[in-house]
């Protein structure tokens, strides 16, 4: 695709909480970033959970095939696929923006202090990723 057709931005709703759209999401942005294409990952509601302390994801649901996070996450690793660890630390190091909606929390009963201390996490709600996004830009909704 010619530079003048990309999106100058691909900004990303993570909403759904079942591991396998989460980690595709973090693929997206991955993939993006690494193209040169600036990313924000904006996690609500059950997507939201990703992001726990003690490694929350692995808690979360699968959406077909009865494995668990863990052991699909594990079959990614032997496949040569990047595992949701690895992904969420290449978009932290590369500069993916993440953040993660204010009222997707409250709606949840998650404590902000309860969030990955090791992922940056900008403050902010719907409003604040909408003034994020880039009229030439991309949307995603996973």
């Amino acid at each position: 695709m010619p530079a003048a057709e990309q999106p100058r931005k691909l900004s990303i709703v993570v909403f759904s909480g079942a591991f396998d759209r989460v980690h595709y999401a973090l693929v997206m942005a991955a993939a993006a970033i690494a193209s040169n294409t600036p990313v924000t990952l904006f996690f609500t509601m059950w997507a939201g959970r990703a992001l726990e302390k003690d490694q929350g994801w692995k808690r979360l649901p699968v959406s077909e095939g009865g494995l668990t996070a863990e052991a699909m996450d594990a079959q990614f690793r032997e496949r040569g696929v990047a595992t949701f660890e690895d992904l969420l630390s290449a978009c932290v190091a590369l500069g993916v923006t993440v953040m993660v909606c204010e009222m997707g929390l409250k709606a949840l009963g998650m404590d902000p202090d309860g969030l990955r201390p090791d992922v940056p996490v900008a403050k902010g709600g719907v409003v604040t990723f909408l003034a994020d996004a880039s009229k030439d830009g991309a949307m995603l909704f996973v």
